[in-house]
């Protein structure tokens, strides 16, 4: 039986720097000044819409997404207003299909 060496402990420090990351994407440029994010990732808005990773990438590259797709270095991200606008948002309220009643 041979002995295995237990993986190293991970700092406080590294433990954070994924979450600071995620933190700092989402809340790219612009986006600090209106206190949220005002774009997400193509593959997040392809989830959104039903589609997975590889179907988001080949219809964002293709320029067949189904809502406007921006290059932005190496990154493909989508505003947010054009994805809840695509699902039928505005405003917060959903506004088809509502009935008074």
């Amino acid at each position: 039986m041979t002995a295995t060496t237990p993986p190293p402990i991970q700092s406080e420090q590294q433990l954070e720097r994924p979450r600071e990351r995620a933190e700092r994407d989402a809340t790219p440029g612009i986006a600090a000044h209106f206190g949220q994010p005002v774009v997400m990732g193509v593959v997040t808005a392809g989830r959104l819409l039903g589609m997975g990773r590889t179907k988001a990438y080949r219809l964002a590259r293709s320029g067949q997404f189904p809502c406007l797709v921006l290059r932005i270095g190496g990154r493909y991200v989508v505003p947010i207003h054009e994805v809840r606008a695509l699902l039928g948002y505005r405003d917060d309220e959903r506004r088809d299909h509502e009935t008074k009643g």
